[in-house]
């Protein structure tokens, strides 16, 4: 025993608790510690409740959900770290020699990783909680997905980290360890390439989003459809035949998609053709007519309004209709029907109609010298 730091009680214990027991240590230092680490849990206990209200006073001043939760949630993690900082300081009461207090220090400071590294799973469990339920997250299908995947990657990251530096206070050497992992992983890498290299594509889609489910989308290679689901390994797209077809997250991130979801406004189009006898008044009502037929329609986007006669073709004068509709798709189809329509009556009032392609071949007679052979 450390006479520097002999307890004051000592001299008034019986005898046989003066006796040296096992590892040189007297019986009654045996017989304290176990008394010491119940006093200690209590004491850590004690103050982790009164630390823990002082908290709570700064969390409820803030508008936010998440740290009243957080601190919920490490309410034990720091009673035990409370109740380690009580156990240091009350062995250092007890007198030990060098090698126990070199051994219970080291015992106190593994147990004070492992206390860390269990409050840092609670803070990932809390924070991927709320990141689930935040507006960025909603709005990107992909990410709800891959959130409890990327929970259990980093608890899984805490604790490794946390085994490796607990085994390491405790004087293991963990470098053979970290290597067979570090070997193990580039062999499951290799292994589930594929695998991999759609997870990557879907966090692709997550962040780049192109495109989200129930969009309408026109994919390289002529596929057409509507996003039904984007999962962690391949994205569904339900075709205009009403299959589904199921396209692998890594090989989508590289093709060129067409989103038809995100238009402002869409393009009405037409190219009128009138026939050749049309003449320029039937033309000039003919435009008029199409064009207040067109600035009449709900929807319509003010910019980009043309009709206008642009040539002369072989068998028709062309007129050249186009328009914009700020409206979505299934409205845009109604209002198509009803412009063309509208057209068709702007062209009969006018009194001329719509010309179809024609050709005039010539027969001609043959020479006279043929004719007499």
């Amino acid at each position: 025993m450390n006479a520097l730091v002999r307890p004051w009680f000592t001299p008034h214990l019986p005898e046989p608790l003066m006796r040296e027991g096992p590892r040189g240590l007297p019986w009654w230092q045996w017989l304290a510690l176990p008394v010491v680490f119940l006093a200690a849990a209590a004491v850590g206990r004690l103050l982790g409740f009164v630390l823990r209200k002082l908290l709570e006073r700064f969390s409820k001043r803030t508008h936010s959900v998440w740290d009243d939760v957080l601190l919920e949630r490490v309410a034990g993690p720091l009673s035990a770290l409370c109740a380690l900082l009580a156990a240091y300081v009350l062995t250092r009461g007890l007198g030990l020699d060098e090698e126990a207090t070199v051994f219970i220090d080291r015992l106190l400071h593994a147990g004070t990783f492992l206390v860390l590294f269990w409050g840092a799973l609670r803070a990932v469990e809390v924070g991927f909680q709320f990141l689930g339920q935040t507006p960025w997250s909603k709005s990107r299908p992909v990410s709800v997905s891959l959130l409890p995947l990327g929970r259990k990657v980093v608890k899984i990251a805490v604790v490794s980290l946390g085994a490796i530096s607990f085994l390491t206070e405790l004087g293991y050497h963990v470098e053979s360890l970290i290597a067979g992992l570090g070997i193990g992983g580039i062999a499951l890498a290799l292994a589930a390439q594929k695998t991999v290299e759609n997870l990557f594509g879907s966090v692709a889609i997550s962040l780049d989003q192109p495109f989200r489910v129930g969009d309408a989308v026109n994919v390289e290679g002529g596929m057409s459809g509507t996003v039904e689901s984007i999962g962690l390994r391949s994205t569904r797209v339900r075709t205009v035949e009403r299959t589904v077809v199921s396209v692998p997250n890594g090989k989508l991130s590289e093709l060129r998609i067409e989103s038809l979801a995100p238009r402002d406004r869409i393009r009405f189009y037409l190219k009128l053709p009138l026939v050749i006898g049309t003449r320029a008044a039937q033309l000039r009502e003919v435009l008029n007519g199409v064009e207040a037929l067109i600035r009449r329609e709900e929807g319509l986007w003010p910019e980009g309004v043309m009709v206008r006669f642009t040539g002369l073709s072989p068998s028709s004068l062309d007129v050249e209709v186009n328009a914009w509709l700020s409206i979505g798709w299934d409205d845009f189809v109604v209002a198509r029907e009803r412009l063309l329509l509208g057209i068709l009556e702007v062209v009969e009032r006018s009194g001329t109609a719509l010309a179809y392609p024609t050709q005039t071949v010539r027969i001609a007679n043959p020479p006279p010298a043929e004719k007499q052979k």
